[in-house]
């Protein structure tokens, strides 16, 4: 995938543009320690952090609630291994995925991303900008829908078939926010489409309280169900040469299942977390002695008001 020639000129365009976009974060960082920080965020806003950390980037990041305020949020995620839909691609490789966030008390939310890979190149695989909305409802507030669309910019942009996505979700939380599980359908498109749900079960567990400080586990059970192109490689012998057809094959059914368990500590409007990521991912048609895959991720977010 990544060995297919490039359009200079474009790859050109991509790469000032995912230039531009880390200039932004590096700006509005520097910002964020300009202001004047309110250190008494309260239990809602406290969430947002909380789920700012997590190696799956924004999903986890849309736990809105009714803010009383505006929020910019920015984080930073480590992963010291690569997996795409929970599978090996025989690359060793780390990821870096530096975030920016707003927050609106309307519901409104935006964030801005990009991927770095070690060994990719370029190593600044991709960029995507995210706009949305997301609201609260019922008693207590405990259900929760929102939508939001994704554009990507990719520094190889044959790799990709999906410049788009389109997304819809709806959640539920007990009443004292230790449990919940949201399920979020996504549409991919492009120069072609594909449909994929996720499911998603988390917890938290209180460790250690104390003044402004904690310790706690979020556990995270997340089920992937979609539709994967899948590369076959069929070869046989002809006329004494051996020779190689590789074909694609679109799948639709069980894609991955992850298990995330990450100790997380948090202190005013700063978090950090140290997480451990196991995949299982299922074979589809064409695939076959798929390995169960692990990770370990690193989480550094920080939250002022606006």
């Amino acid at each position: 995938m990544k060995g297919q020639p490039r359009n200079r000129t474009t790859e050109f365009m991509i790469d000032k543009k995912t230039n531009y976009l880390l200039c932004l974060l590096l700006i509005l960082v520097s910002y964020s320690y300009a202001q004047e920080l309110d250190d008494d965020f309260s239990e809602d806003e406290n969430e947002i952090i909380d789920n700012l950390l997590n190696e799956d980037g924004l999903e986890e990041l849309l736990d809105l609630t009714n803010l009383k305020s505006d929020f910019m949020a920015i984080s930073f995620d480590f992963n010291n291994d690569t997996y795409f839909s929970g599978r090996d691609i025989g690359v060793d490789q780390f990821n870096v995925t530096p975030q920016i966030t707003y927050l609106s008390s309307s519901g409104l939310f935006a964030n801005l991303s990009a991927m770095y890979y070690s060994e990719f190149q370029p190593k600044w695989d991709f960029a995507s900008i995210t706009l949305g909305y997301g609201h609260r409802f019922g008693k207590n507030d405990q259900f929760r829908w929102f939508t939001f669309y994704d554009r990507y910019f990719f520094s190889d942009p044959d790799s990709n078939p999906f410049k788009n996505a389109l997304n819809a979700g709806i959640e539920f939380e007990n009443k004292s926010r230790t449990l919940g599980t949201d399920l979020t359908t996504s549409y991919l498109f492009g120069d072609g489409g594909s449909v994929q749900f996720v499911s998603t079960t988390y917890g938290e567990i209180k460790l250690f309280e104390k003044g402004k400080s904690q310790f706690k586990l979020r556990p995270e059970l997340r089920i992937t169900v979609g539709q994967q192109t899948i590369q076959l490689a069929r070869t046989f012998t002809y006329r004494d040469r051996q020779i190689t057809v590789y074909e694609e094959n679109d799948d639709f059914g069980l894609v991955n299942t992850q298990l995330y368990i990450p100790l997380q500590y948090s202190f005013n409007n700063f978090d950090i977390e140290l997480g451990y990521v196991f995949n299982i991912p299922s074979e589809l048609e064409g695939e076959t002695n798929l390995s169960n895959t692990s990770t370990f991720a690193i989480s550094i977010s920080y939250l002022f008001g606006l």
